[in-house]
């Protein structure tokens, strides 16, 4: 996608499509506004969130097309109600055949007109995203092929960043709508060798039998029921030279899962290629902090099999040690992304990463708990729960922060083992699995966010389509410009 910025009056910007943002009860802006009036007067807009309006120019203005957006009351305005507002209104033009599209960027209380520009882009490119690569016939469809922010100077740095992240964003979603059968675990790692080879980024991908040498043994235990090898995949961006201090991060890379021998329901187990989400956040991530280059070192694990059941499967019962020595009896084999992802965040704290952030689809209950709208996030340390927590709001993302009182560590006890992979009941599902991942990491501050039930959205909207949402990508990216501030 071509995006760039101009500063030029509204009026002789070109475009197939302008769009021009309002507040609800605010005034249109006056480059444009002799050609909203009749849309405003006829009661087809109202500036209401969300509301698109289409208005033919005449020839008044270079742009063919004016699509008024509606950003509803300016007081309850925020960065993620701009990013999905220009998703909306990017959608709109592309239905109504639009090419190329334009943006004037609002002025919006509060915000720096980078931000507002960023949150646009942004969201503009989410809106865009469609994934038909695998339908035998490619139908012709409208196609967006280029962007303009106008504005001045100013919104340059907004832009820039906004691309780099709608990108890496799309780019998750592009994996993680990929099947199991188009994504195995050696496929996976495939990809996280481009995007390093192309990000200059240090990459080492471990077979089983590096996996056997390592002595990763839960990532092993889970891959027992598999016709496909699995793969471990390290990645070091050197920001700061490697001199450290390290920021990890650890996604789960469960390319398709079927719970193993506690075999899930058909109904909806289709949909189960997405439980690689995790990781393929943080190979997003690591697509846009090569292109951001911040200045810190970072360290990238991305553990990848799948999950099936067949007669070497690991069972119900069993137990096995993982690499940080810690056993484990199996209650569920459907337990699975937390057994990897201990492996992954042991070998990342053995490696010397000073701070870690691990991001999964890891329980059902986060959707009990909070439904759609924020990521679960599980923590051992505060200090660094609040930073994370902050990288989180900032990247537009949302999350809640969940207890971890030492109590809660009693309800995944075994009596034959150090621990077991679920409780002994159903509670506190959510907590239970982030601070399973905690037991494995020797005391290095970690924070891991739960995105089941933001990962995969099951119907369309006026912003995205039914499908991966790469939820965590933005998340990581900003953690790690953040770490890098913090170690100047």
């Amino acid at each position: 996608m071509n995006v760039r910025t101009q500063n030029l009056p509204l009026t002789d910007v070109s475009a197939d499509v302008l769009v021009v943002a309002s507040f609800e009860g605010a005034s249109i802006d006056a480059a444009v506004s002799a050609l909203a009036v009749p849309a405003v007067e006829a009661g087809d807009f109202a500036g209401e969130f969300g509301q698109t309006t289409v208005v033919y120019t005449g020839g008044q203005i270079k742009a063919r097309k004016l699509l008024l957006l509606g950003l509803g009351k300016e007081s309850k305005v925020d960065i993620r109600k701009l990013r999905r507002a220009a998703g909306m209104a990017a959608r709109a033009a592309r239905q109504s055949g639009a090419q190329s599209l334009a943006f004037a960027v609002p002025a919006v209380s509060g915000m720096v007109p980078a931000s507002v520009a960023q949150f646009m882009v942004e969201g503009a490119l989410h809106g865009l995203f469609r994934f038909e690569t695998l339908k035998s016939e490619q139908k012709a469809k409208p196609q967006v092929e280029s962007i303009v922010m106008v504005g001045g100077p100013e919104i340059e740095s907004g832009v820039t960043y906004g691309q780099v992240v709608g990108e890496a964003v799309n780019y998750t979603r592009a994996l993680n709508w990929l099947p199991g059968n188009h994504l195995t675990a050696s496929k996976l790692a495939e990809k996280a060798v481009e995007v390093c080879r192309e990000g200059c980024i240090e990459v080492e991908v471990y077979d089983k039998k590096g996996c056997q040498e390592l002595g990763l043994g839960l990532l092993l235990a889970v891959n027992q029921g598999s016709v496909e090898e699995p793969r471990f995949v390290v990645m070091r961006y050197k920001g700061n030279g490697g001199s450290g201090p390290w920021l990890g991060f650890v996604g789960k890379g469960l390319t398709f899962d079927s719970g193993g021998i506690s075999i899930k329901p058909t109904d909806g187990m289709w949909d189960m290629k997405y439980d690689m989400s995790g990781g393929g956040a943080v190979l997003g991530a690591m697509q846009a902090i090569a292109k951001l280059q911040p200045k810190c070192d970072i360290l990238a694990v991305i553990c990848a099999t799948d999950n099936m059941p067949d007669g070497g499967a690991y069972k119900p019962g069993d137990v096995i040690v993982g690499l940080s020595g810690k056993t484990v009896e199996v209650r569920s084999t459907d337990a699975e992304g937390r057994l990897i992802l201990a492996d992954g965040l042991a070998y990342a704290a053995k490696q010397g990463a000073t701070r870690l952030i691990t991001s999964s689809t890891l329980t059902g209950a986060v959707q009990i708990a909070l439904g759609p709208a924020r990521m679960g996030i599980v923590a051992n340390d505060d200090l660094w729960e609040n930073e994370v927590y902050a990288a989180v709001e900032e990247a537009g993302e949302r999350g809640w922060k969940l207890p971890h009182d030492e109590e809660y560590y009693e309800l995944f006890k075994s009596p034959i083992a150090d621990m077991s992979n679920t409780g002994t009941a159903r509670a506190a599902g959510t907590v239970v699995g982030g601070l399973f991942l905690m037991s494995h990491v020797n005391g290095t501050p970690c924070v891991h966010l739960d995105i089941a039930s933001q990962a995969w959205k099951g119907t369309e909207d006026k912003y995205e389509d039914a499908g991966a949402t790469g939820a965590a990508t933005r998340s990581f990216v900003r953690a790690a410009l953040k770490f890098a501030e913090g170690t100047r």
